[in-house]
């Protein structure tokens, strides 16, 4: 059984999409995908500096887009993996896979949502820290003994912190036993308490967006659930931004699944990491790059149901 990952906010680095525009058709779709989005996705992707793409508004979209040109250049015809996951941002790309809405809508859905997260996350000075081994119990006293926010459960010895930058700073000072901490490059506490007003815009949009039911597994952050109804999976999505993305708990779903193997969509790597630790025995592949293509095509032969 195969399933598709498309990452989160952080996984982008400069230049990531260079390599993509030569796949015939990529360059095509991200020229109408830009006029969906209002951005030059080719130039994001390709000549932007790493703070032009941390902009929560630049980055959520330019994530969203190079995750489903990977998928439509990797599976045609229709064709579907058997499964699908996304981590925060990455579920709008999971949703679109899975059928439940389309990439236009898709795109439109994280236009709105970056520009809202990024609004919100300007009305106060917060980010996130990747709070990396230790006891996760500590860990997670450590977080709430500093009023911050488990905002991300990744499983494999990570959790993420995000709150004020006032209330990191006091954790980094105060770290946990035997956990080293990593600041993230995002520019706000997503997934917290501090987005709500970026709920309260999509909760405004959601009931036009046109939705069907997903066809694949779909696996939501909220409690690792497979999803059977797309309403309901959009109404998760809203809600999501200010509630902890629970990456554990989807990788126990992907076990009792009986996944067999995981191809990462670009920019790959950060979900394979964490998967190569938690899911022992499962094949991994991070498609990086059009190079990474055969493996990919030869995995889904392999593992497909």
């Amino acid at each position: 059984m195969i399933l598709l990952a498309s990452p989160g906010q952080g996984a982008q680095t400069p230049g990531f999409l260079s390599p993509w525009l030569e796949v015939p058709g990529v360059a095509d779709r991200l020229a109408w995908w830009s006029a969906v989005t209002g951005l030059d996705l080719v130039r994001y992707g390709t000549g932007a500096d790493a703070e032009e793409i941390r902009d929560t508004a630049v980055a959520q979209p330019l994530l969203v887009a190079a995750a489903l040109a990977a998928f439509e250049t990797l599976y045609q015809g229709g064709d579907r993996p058997d499964a699908v996951a996304g981590h925060s941002v990455g579920e709008l790309a999971a949703a679109a896979i899975a059928g439940v809405l389309s990439p236009e809508a898709a795109l439109v859905l994280v236009r709105e949502r970056g520009r809202a997260m990024a609004e919100a996350a300007a009305v106060t000075e917060t980010g996130m820290t990747a709070v990396l081994g230790g006891d996760p119990d500590e860990v997670l006293a450590a977080i709430e003994r500093h009023g911050l926010t488990p905002a991300n459960v990744n499983g494999a010895g990570q959790i993420v912190a995000a709150g004020t930058v006032e209330r990191l700073a006091a954790l980094k000072d105060d770290p946990p036993a035997g956990a080293r901490l990593r600041p993230l490059s995002v520019a706000g506490a997503f997934h917290t308490e501090h987005m709500a007003p970026a709920v309260d815009t999509l909760r405004r949009l959601a009931p036009g967006a046109p939705v069907a039911d997903p066809a694949v597994a779909l696996l939501s952050n909220r409690d690792g659930a497979v999803v059977r109804d797309g309403r309901d999976y959009l109404g998760r999505l809203v809600e999501q931004v200010s509630a902890p993305v629970r990456w554990d708990r989807c990788m126990a779903t992907m076990r009792e699944l009986g996944v067999t193997a995981i191809i990462e969509l670009p920019p790959a790597g950060t979900l394979t990491g964490i998967a190569r630790r938690e899911l022992k025995g499962v094949e991994l592949l991070a498609l990086k790059t059009p190079g990474d293509l055969d493996k990919a095509r030869d995995l889904i032969k392999a593992h497909t149901s």
